[in-house]
């Protein structure tokens, strides 16, 4: 054998030996392509088994909000009564202030008794939470 014929068979190994590792790179990375198809085909399947289930879960939740919603409506006119009642509880208060202390200034310079004047006292009060009754009753 000469030199040439010992470097063509050296030449010849390793170009054997680098088609073998070539081929075992592309078996590897054809599993790898293979586990990836697979995975991807169950990550796709789990996506739309997701996207189902929040699509369930959102209808839920708008039905949930639309039901709120008109249970807030409902409840509306109940704070306005509220209000209403409130601003009415400080007029009354507020008028029950001025007649006692008309009431008071006026049994001080007209010096009648103390039971004229809580009678006076009583009968405008009264008389005022008719008039706030009445007219409660009108507005509505």
């Amino acid at each position: 054998m000469t030199g040439g014929g010992i470097a063509a068979i050296i030449a010849a190994i390793a170009l054997l030996i680098l088609v073998l590792f070539i081929g075992l790179v592309l078996v590897n990375a054809s599993k790898t392509l293979a586990e990836i198809n697979r995975s991807l085909a169950i990550i796709t399947r789990d996506v739309d088994l997701i996207s189902h289930e929040a699509e369930g879960i959102l209808a839920n939740a708008n039905e949930l909000l639309e039901d709120v919603n008109g249970k807030v409506a409902t409840i509306d006119p109940l704070f306005q009564a509220v209000a209403d009642l409130s601003e009415s509880t400080s007029d009354l208060n507020q008028a029950t202030r001025r007649l006692a202390g008309k009431v008071n200034h006026t049994a001080k310079t007209k010096k009648t008794g103390k039971v004229a004047t809580a009678m006076n006292v009583g009968k405008g009060a009264v008389n005022l939470y008719k008039n706030r009754q009445k007219n409660k009753q009108e507005v509505k």
